[in-house]
């Protein structure tokens, strides 16, 4: 997994803010740059203060571009241009968001800085534009293009079709003096068992190995879940599908007669909806003995083969992350585990005709794999002849084993495409991604296919705010302004005054919803 940003303090990160409201704690390790490995060489982007003096940005421009005074200037230039955009970051919060009118009292709290930023106004529809409508009229050096291009790319897509908001956040976060990268200590797991631990601690229940076969419907709405076992668990108001629109639709069972005339044609158009392609994955477990790495500072790399090719080419973009560096406590004394990924632009149809298993496949799979081997080897040349363990995961392991619809990363809508919106937000929210409700009465999405994206923290704060929508308008106040008390960071948050003059009118419009949570690893 890819690391995740300030995690061991109160943040900005929805995932850190998530583990706040629900009290719980999780220890991470800290570190503070990225290693790339680029067609020029080495090189290492730091996080915090950006100046030169003190190994920042602005000296690894001087120490990489082609026209470092250039780079310089456009930077400075590029960061001045969304400066104040970047301020409304923190003027309303992904957690004070909901999918109804209910959203004008929770968002209220941002008018103070709407109103003493009026001159933001105009550009605030350019945080949900494609960014590279901004790099375009200002930067041409050609290392600070690439360089934006790797920052954008983990949300799908280099600077042509990532939202602004993205290098909003990393303006905005990384050149700050206590920026780092964190890594939950335990291993990855460690981030459902703080979930696990908050959502037992209110009455939730998670049930492992409850595959679901089908969401049942009566009388075109949503009433619960059949398992494979053929057991039913019906819901008290909703069902909440974190899977992709693709594998929802799928376990959308019952004829079309008994469906809204919108869900029928929901179900026909989602095959046109614009997918990522899979991730390539290697797993590595190594003996470390008399291997030194003191000349990496960071346990994250990012790896490019070819500048001239697109950062969405699997061959072409990968990263290895070394967590053993950071976490002994993951693997063996003596010992390192790596994770190698690719770019999620693994096309499917060549695995498509191959069955797991047999001797084209398994072929298939080291070819293919190969360029994540060659991505370690410029960090560890003798990684093969120290290899204890590997395992690759292919595009056919992702469908099968996290029942993800062709192997998909995700959802690729561009910034700037129209999403498909119904009701009240279509001509009111400009995000670039398909809502959380569904044309079926009962049914909401949640996960990496929904706004805000791909990536753990954007995914954590899909599941807030799709809770937020069946949470009464009020108590998701009193939510909001109990952890803008616990933290001087979590201020931002209480919708304020203003959110009283709208509570009234969103109250009466905005009906409650019930959820009876019904979650299969990854399905539903």
């Amino acid at each position: 997994m890819p690391p995740t940003r300030r995690l061991d303090q109160p943040s900005y990160n929805p995932l850190r803010i998530v583990f706040d409201i629900l009290d719980e704690q999780m220890p991470v390790g800290k570190y503070y740059g990225l290693g790339y490995w680029t067609p020029t060489g080495y090189w290492r982007f730091q996080v915090g203060n950006d100046a030169e003096n003190v190994g920042g940005f602005r000296q690894t421009l001087r120490e990489q571009a082609t026209d470092p005074e250039l780079a310089i200037k456009q930077w400075e230039e590029f960061r001045a241009r969304l400066n104040d955009l970047c301020g409304t970051m923190s003027a309303v919060s992904l957690m004070n968001l909901r999918q109804d009118a209910g959203f004008l009292a929770t968002t209220a709290g941002g008018a103070p800085f709407v109103m003493t930023h009026p001159w933001v106004l105009p550009d605030l529809p350019l945080v949900f534009e494609s960014l590279h409508e901004t790099v375009d009229k200002i930067v041409t050096e050609p290392f600070l293009r690439n360089w934006i291009d790797t920052m954008c790319i983990f949300c799908g897509f280099p600077a042509k079709g990532a939202m602004t908001a993205h290098i909003l956040y990393i303006l905005d976060r990384f050149f700050v003096e206590d920026a780092c990268y964190c890594v939950p200590i335990g291993g990855t797991e460690q981030i459902a068992n703080t979930m696990v631990r908050g959502l037992e601690k209110f009455g939730g229940k998670l049930q492992m190995n409850a595959h679901v076969a089908q969401i049942l419907t009566e009388n075109g709405r949503a009433v619960g879940v059949q398992l494979k076992n053929g057991k039913i668990i019906k819901a008290k108001k909703a069902v909440v599908s974190n899977a992709t629109p693709f594998d929802t639709v799928k376990m959308l069972g019952g004829p079309d007669n008994e469906l809204p005339p919108e869900a029928v044609e929901w179900k026909k158009t989602l095959g046109k909806l614009p997918r990522h392609g899979a991730i390539m994955h290697l797993f590595i477990a190594i003996d470390a003995k008399d291997l030194d790495l003191s000349h990496i500072k960071d346990p994250a790399h990012l790896v490019v083969q070819d500048w001239d090719k697109s950062l969405q080419d699997s061959q072409n973009l990968c990263s290895f992350f070394i967590p053993s560096l950071v976490d002994p406590s993951v693997c063996p004394e003596g010992k390192h585990c790596i994770h190698v990924y690719s770019s999620g632009g693994e096309p499917y149809e060549p695995w498509e005709k191959l069955t797991p298993g047999s001797e084209e496949y398994e072929a298939y799979k080291e070819l293919r794999a190969d360029v994540l081997w060659k991505a370690v080897e410029r960090c560890i040349p003798d990684v093969r002849d120290r290899v204890e363990f590997s395992i690759i995961g292919s595009p056919l392991a992702h469908e099968a084993f996290l029942r993800r619809d062709r192997g998909t990363y995700g959802m690729a809508w561009a910034a700037g495409t129209a999403a498909p919106y119904s009701g009240l937000l279509k001509n009111i929210l400009p995000f670039p991604f398909p809502n959380l409700k569904t044309p079926v009465d009962g049914l909401l999405r949640c996960g990496d296919s929904c706004f805000p994206g791909i990536g753990t923290p954007s995914a954590a704060a899909s599941g807030v705010i799709a809770a937020n929508t069946m949470a009464p308008v009020s108590k998701h106040i009193d939510m909001l302004k109990e952890i803008s008390q616990r933290h001087d960071i979590y201020k931002f948050l209480d919708p304020g005054p203003m959110a009283n003059l709208y509570l009234p009118f969103v109250e009466s419009s905005t009906p409650s919803v019930e959820l009876r949570g019904v979650q299969e690893e990854a399905s539903v």
